[in-house]
Parts: structure tokens; C-alpha cells; sequence
């Protein structure tokens, strides 16, 4: 077989690349080389997010602006009243799952950001479409008071601030907007190692 054949039928193997077939065939010098790998691969994830987030351009979904605008209008709000890096990073990606979640945005993009924000911003971005149906939940047949569930957490008000001061104004055509690139830098440096995950200790900063 030829090295093209090998690409077209997906049996290539890259030069460096584990020889097993079966996890329970690996070895020690398999893994080195996948974790050499994955210092490079996650070395690029702010990339990939900023891609991911760039398909948010141009889909309205509906809304006065397309949710791109919508996503830099509430971490320019944050960034205006100034929150720091981790907070303005979550309130740019809170709604980076609309694409792939579409029942569940919230989830998508908390479990991007669970790694490299704080216990409390990760809540509130996980919380938020709950938080947020206040506004709207009513016009839809759905209980605009679902966020009374949480009433008791120590951070309600915390979720309850983020919706109401940068995600729920931030649809305004004419409101003050940063370009993306005025948040990658912040992006990058929040993204630059995890503070928690179970791979930590092989990641490299």
C-alpha cells in the first residue's frame, strides 16, 4: 500500500506516533511520546477557542445582534467595570456552546473554562441560562423564577449580578463593543495552564 493509500483509507501512522492498538498494549515509551504530544497539542487550545468563538459571527439567532457581538459586548461590560482577566474571559466565552449545545450552551462552555477559572466563575457561567430565564422565561411558557432553586448558594447573588449587570443589556446594537482581539491576550494568559483538572501534573506551562 502505498503512503497515499494509507491516508485515503485513515491507516497513516504519524512518524511519531504510539504503536498500540489497544490501550492495554501501550507502553511506557507509547505514552511519552502521546504526552510530548499533548504539551504541543494543548499549547494551542486558546487557538481553538478563538475559532470556535468566531463562529458565533453573523448568527443572529433572532436577537438584535449576532451572538459574536453579544459574547465581546458582555466581557467589554465586565472589562469596563473592572473585573479581572478570569471573570472577563467567562463572561467572553459564557455562550461559546450556542453552536454545538444548543439545549445546554451553559454546560459547554463551563466545562472549557472548569480547568482555568475559580470554583465561583465556573458556577455562574454553568448557572447562567438559569439565571438569565428570569428575564425571559415567562414568554415562553417556562418558570422565570427556576433560579429561586439556588436562592440559598453562597453564590446567587454572585450569578444573579452576572446576568443582570453584563449578560442580559448586552444586546444593544449601538452598545460600546471591543474587537476580539482586544481580549486575546487575557484570553491566552487565562488559558495558559489549568488550575484544576486531573492531567495537571503533565501539563506544561
Amino acid at each position: 500500500m502505498t503512503t497515499d493509500d494509507s491516508i485515503a483509507t485513515g491507516t497513516a501512522t504519524h512518524p511519531a506516533s504510539a504503536r498500540f492498538t489497544r490501550m492495554q498494549e501501550g507502553t511506557a515509551e507509547d505514552w511519552r511520546v502521546i504526552g510530548a504530544d499533548f504539551v504541543q497539542f494543548t499549547s494551542k487550545l486558546p487557538d481553538r477557542v478563538i475559532a470556535h468563538l468566531k463562529l458565533l459571527d453573523g448568527d443572529y439567532g433572532g436577537f438584535p445582534i449576532d451572538r459574536l457581538t453579544h459574547s465581546l459586548q458582555t466581557a467589554t461590560r465586565a472589562s469596563k467595570a473592572g473585573r479581572d482577566d478570569e471573570y472577563v474571559v467567562s463572561a467572553l466565552l459564557h455562550d461559546i456552546g450556542d453552536t454545538l449545545g444548543s439545549f445546554n450552551h451553559p454546560d459547554v462552555a463551563a466545562a472549557i473554562l472548569k480547568p482555568f477559572v475559580s470554583e465561583q466563575n465556573h458556577w455562574i457561567v454553568e448557572k447562567h441560562g438559569i439565571f438569565q430565564g428570569y428575564y425571559f422565561f415567562h414568554y415562553l411558557g417556562l418558570d422565570r423564577d427556576m433560579r429561586e432553586q439556588f436562592r440559598t448558594h453562597r453564590w446567587f447573588d454572585a450569578a444573579a449580578e452576572f446576568c443582570s449587570e453584563y449578560d442580559a443589556p448586552a444586546f444593544d446594537p449601538k452598545g460600546e463593543t471591543f474587537a476580539l482581539a482586544e481580549f486575546e491576550p487575557m484570553l491566552r494568559r487565562v488559558l495558559a495552564a489549568p488550575k484544576q483538572s486531573i492531567y495537571k501534573p503533565v501539563a506544561k506551562t
